[in-house]
């Protein structure tokens, strides 16, 4: 299996490095770091505060691409310390029975591989029909870290700039409380 770092980004519908000149053309502003391939929570925390500043107002997350019975898709974003259970996630979201949709069709319909699953993966999303949760613990940040596509990179934005981001692709954005 192909790795999800920027080493294979030109596998991609969209690259990191296409994202993230889209970024800048439109004058997004964010902070931009690179650091080792990113799979898991853990992982990540590895390199918040020596690479990737963490501390008052940062917010790191966990993205969760889960599908529905009747097949529907959703990328839900979460603080990255809260506790899920996927049954009570899916009541939240209106989503009864909801489970981890594949890696296949991640890349179908978020065009990103696992361990960079990321709200920027709705640049591929918003035409596919996935359906985005926000968690509302990011309406109290003043900066969030998603991943650019990627996960050997890190983008830092405003929530306000990432939703302006992401309803600029037409994503409808929803805020919910896990």
């Amino acid at each position: 299996m192909v790795d999800a770092s920027s080493a294979h980004q030109d596998s991609l519908p969209v690259s990191s490095d296409a994202l993230l000149a889209q970024l800048r053309q439109a004058n997004v502003q964010f902070d931009y770091y690179e650091h080792i391939p990113l799979r898991t929570v853990e992982d990540a925390k590895t390199v918040q505060g020596p690479i990737v500043p963490d501390g008052p107002g940062a917010v790191n997350l966990k993205n969760f691409y889960l599908r529905d019975r009747k097949k529907r898709n959703y990328l839900v974003v979460l603080e990255q310390d809260r506790v899920v259970d996927l049954k009570a996630l899916g009541a939240a979201i209106g989503a009864p029975g909801v489970s981890f949709g594949s890696a296949d069709r991640l890349m179908e319909y978020l065009g990103v591989r696992p361990g960079a699953v990321s709200p920027l993966a709705m640049v591929n999303g918003a035409e596919t029909g996935v359906r985005l949760f926000l968690d509302e613990a990011l309406h109290n940040a003043d900066v969030v870290h998603v991943h650019p596509l990627v996960n050997d990179r890190t983008v830092g934005l405003a929530p306000d700039v990432l939703v302006g981001v992401l309803e600029g692709w037409g994503v409808e954005v929803n805020w919910f409380a896990p």
